[in-house]
């Protein structure tokens, strides 16, 4: 019987990494909130906004309404390929920790590790 689905630590290994990469050019490109901080950590962006505003402009609040929501669409995008990222790592000790488990749970009466063949006729 041949397993289903064969997925090499190598294969792993990419995903991760590349999750991890476009998750930073992202960070990078979309910061629209810090771009340009200043000391106070307010990107150019919210200054202008902060002041438009000061100027009773309603261009202020719109620039306002236009950062939270791009910082609200980008968030989880981040937040996925983070997610993406650290999964691999993660995969890899859940599935050592299950065959460990497994491997500990079905011995025989003797000790020895149950044969494939007999757990065949239980999946069947």
């Amino acid at each position: 019987m041949d397993p289903d689905l064969i997925v090499h630590q190598d294969d792993l290994g990419a995903v991760g990494s590349e999750a991890f990469r476009v998750r930073g050019e992202l960070r990078k490109r979309t910061n629209l909130a810090g771009a340009g901080a200043d000391k106070a950590g307010a990107g150019t962006t919210a200054r202008a906004a902060a002041e438009l505003q000061s100027r009773n402009l309603s261009a202020g609040g719109e620039l306002y309404t236009t950062l939270e929501v791009r910082t609200s669409q980008v968030k989880p995008v981040l937040e996925m390929c983070a997610h993406i990222s650290n999964h691999p790592d993660y995969s890899k000790k859940s599935a050592a920790n299950d065959e460990g488990e497994i491997a500990a749970t079905l011995r025989g009466r003797n000790g020895s590790a149950v044969p494939v063949s007999e757990l065949q006729k239980y999946v069947k």
